[in-house]
């Protein structure tokens, strides 16, 4: 065999393994990107939970700091933290329970009452206020507590 046969039997070889590996190199690029996007998306929803979770968490502190606690029911208060972001609070009143006198006993109280409250808050932080999303979040906290005063009806 001479020089010329050999030369002539491996004409577009190299194109054919170039455009395969073109080919290969692409297919991970797109993988790349798409994990990448994937991973982007996840980060955000990530991000607006936690921007609810902290809402939620700001408007359970601004409620028990009012110190303002009525055994009557009371309006829901809602504030607007930022543009995206907007909590409900309300606290209500459950129970009370007399508390038992120097001796610890059950049932003779010292007229002095515990008022048992649940305060609730329930936030939102969206990806664009006015227009639902999938990657809108929402976090609802809640926060059971007493105050101590004297026995009456209306604290």
């Amino acid at each position: 065999m001479n020089k010329h046969t050999i030369l002539k039997k491996q004409d577009g070889a190299a194109l054919v393994v170039s455009l395969i590996l073109l080919v290969v190199i692409t297919i991970l690029a797109i993988s790349g990107m798409n994990t990448a996007t994937t991973e982007l998306a996840m980060a955000r929803n990530d991000q607006n939970y936690e921007n609810a979770f902290q809402a939620a968490e700001s408007g359970l502190a601004a409620a028990l700091g009012q110190n303002g606690f009525n055994t009557l029911p009371g309006p829901a208060v809602t504030q607007t933290i930022t543009t995206h972001e907007s909590v409900t609070t309300q606290i209500t009143f459950e129970d009370s329970t007399l508390v038992p006198d120097r001796a610890f006993s059950l049932g003779a109280g010292s007229g002095i009452a515990a008022y048992h409250f649940l305060a609730t808050a329930q936030s939102a932080s969206m990806r664009d206020p006015g227009n639902p999303t999938d990657r809108d979040s929402t976090a609802v906290h809640t926060q059971a507590f007493y105050t101590v005063g004297p026995s009456s009806p209306i604290l």
